[in-house]
Parts: structure tokens; C-alpha cells; sequence
């Protein structure tokens, strides 16, 4: 299975937060609707949380020294976490103070009042774009997983990061479109404000999940079932009687550590023990290619003392 990074989907949804961001905000100025200054500042900290992905990914390339000998591919979980803080507070909690105050203090739409529906139109068309090459560039990864299981078993957390922001950012400006539409019809603020309060709540809903995932990759998860069952058969082989135990752990999306005691022959040297452990290594790095650290140890399986019989 790979573990893409999803660079092109990063860049596309940059590319789209940062157009959207600075039309929401003119939209805002016009018409002082706080549905369009929650929206604003949602692209606009998405476009920050992208720009983090990026520099987490580029981080993480960094070769391994002294002080790290793994290296830093756990950099991109840091980063994701940083994201998933950066929503809850520049999105979310921003969005329900917002709608708090547009409630206490409501007012119409008075002023240009096609340019918000215009702007969440194309924003959502924008958006869309980006959610696609989201999908498109997921979808290899995903292979026969539900789209659940693909966000919570992800091992890059860059790609479950983009298409929740997309997919987040969808609903909210559809939210923002009817709380804008509704304001208009009605010359009722408090629409306005419940708009934007529906939006707070899903980037609050939004930023908690990626927090949990991205706190469970950066304690450090284990490979994936398939790659643990591919590294199990190919560690049974030549020299090699039967795997005693196996413990593995992402060091990074892209690397894996693999720590495992092998059962060898009684009568092994210690030429063939060595022989049998380098090919072992070779098989499970054909196997899985992202398993970059292999540790294995040699031992006899020792028979389990029969308990005695009482009387």
C-alpha cells in the first residue's frame, strides 16, 4: 500500500483558500455580513494550514543525524497536529464568537446584496475543484477502504487533513449560502448569525477528529494489517524456522520500524544465523519497501513446561 502525501492536492486546495479568502472578505466589507467574515477567515486559515502541511513535508526530508538517528518523518504529524489546533481556534471558535455577536446585535444586509451569493457561489465551485483533486489523488491510496476507514487508518495525514478541510469548507459554504439567502429574504440578521454559528460548530466537529487521528499517529501506531501480514511471511524462510514475535511502529508515513524474534535451528552457526538474517531483511524490504529499520533477533522456541498433576 502507498503512503502518498498528496503534494498536489496541498497545493490545489492553497491555490483555491487563498482566491476564496481574500473574495470573502471583500464580500464582508460590502455588506458587513459576519456568515461572509466567517467564511473569510476559514479560507484564510485553511490557506495557513496548507502552507503548514507543506512546510511539515519538506521538514520531514530532512536526513537523519546524531540527535534523530530515525530521522524526522514524524515532522508531518506535528504539523497536522498544528492544523487541526489553527481550525479549532481561527475557524471554529472565531465563527461562533462571530455569530454570537450578530445575534446580539442583528442587522440586515442592506447594501450590495448580490455580492454575497454571487461570492458563495463561485466559492463553492472553487472549492469543489479542490475537493475533487482531493478525492482523485486519495483514491489510490484508499483503494477498497470506506472513506472513514481511509481518514482514521491513513498513515500520511495529509490527504485526510485536505479532504476534511474540502470537505468542511463544502458544507460551510453551503450553510453560509442559506443563512446569506435567508437574511435576504427575511431582512432578518439573526439567519446570518445562525449560519454562521452552524459553521463554527462544523469546524469545531471538523478540528476535534483531526486532533484525536493525528494524536494517535504521533504516539506512534503500528503498520498496517496488510504490511504486517506481508512482513510475517516473508520473515519465514531460508535459515528462518518460525517469527516468535513481531512489533513494528511508523517512524514516519513513509518509514517503518520493524522489530521481530525469529526462531532459528539449534544447531545454527553463527555464520548461518547471520546469512539467514540478512535474508530475511532482504525479503521483508521486498515485501514492504517502507520498512526502513529492521531489527531481528535470533532464538529458539522453547517448549511450554507441562504443569504436574495433582494427587
Amino acid at each position: 500500500m502507498a503512503h502518498g502525501g498528496g503534494t498536489k492536492a496541498i497545493v490545489a486546495a492553497l491555490a483555491a483558500n487563498l482566491g476564496i479568502a481574500v473574495t470573502k472578505f471583500i464580500a464582508y466589507l460590502l455588506t458587513h455580513s459576519s456568515s461572509m467574515l466567517a467564511e473569510s477567515v476559514h479560507s484564510l486559515a485553511d490557506s495557513g494550514n496548507q502552507a503548514l502541511l507543506l512546510l511539515g513535508g519538506r521538514r520531514a526530508r530532512r536526513a537523519a543525524d546524531a540527535r534523530h538517528p530515525f530521522g524526522y518523518g514524524r515532522e508531518r504529524y506535528v504539523y497536522a497536529f498544528i492544523v487541526s489546533i489553527v481550525l479549532f481556534t481561527l475557524g471554529g471558535v472565531f465563527a461562533l464568537y462571530e455569530a454570537w455577536h450578530k445575534w446580539e446585535d442583528p442587522h440586515p444586509i442592506d447594501a450590495w446584496q448580490w455580492v454575497p451569493v454571487v461570492v458563495l457561489v463561485a466559492a463553492i465551485v472553487m472549492e469543489g475543484f479542490s475537493f475533487r483533486t482531493a478525492i482523485h489523488e486519495a483514491n489510490p491510496l484508499r483503494g477498497s477502504q470506506s472513506w472513514t476507514q481511509f481518514i482514521r487508518r491513513a498513515k500520511a495525514p495529509e490527504l485526510p487533513v485536505v479532504l476534511l478541510e474540502d470537505f468542511g469548507a463544502l458544507v460551510g459554504l453551503v450553510l453560509a449560502l442559506g443563512g446569506v439567502s435567508m437574511t435576504l429574504v427575511t431582512d432578518d440578521g439573526r439567519w446570518d448569525a445562525a449560519g454562521t454559528a452552524c459553521i463554527g460548530v462544523l469546524l469545531v466537529i471538523i478540528a476535534i477528529v483531526l486532533a484525536l487521528e493525528t494524536k494517535s499517529l504521533l504516539l506512534g501506531e503500528s503498520a498496517t494489517e496488510q504490511d504486517v501480514d506481508a512482513i510475517e511471511a516473508a520473515l519465514v524462510g531460508e535459515g528462518v524456522r518460525s517469527l516468535i514475535h513481531l512489533r513494528t511502529l511508523h517512524l514516519g508515513p513513509e518509514e517503518l520500524l520493524v522489530a521481530a524474534k525469529i526462531e532459528m535451528a539449534p544447531t545454527a552457526t553463527a555464520a548461518e544465523i547471520a546469512a539467514a538474517i540478512d535474508a530475511a531483511e532482504q525479503r521483508v524490504r521486498a515485501a514492504v519497501p517502507i520498512a526502513t529499520a529492521i531489527y531481528l533477533e535470533p532464538d529458539l522456541r522453547h517448549k511450554a513446561v507441562e504443569p504436574r498433576s495433582a494427587g
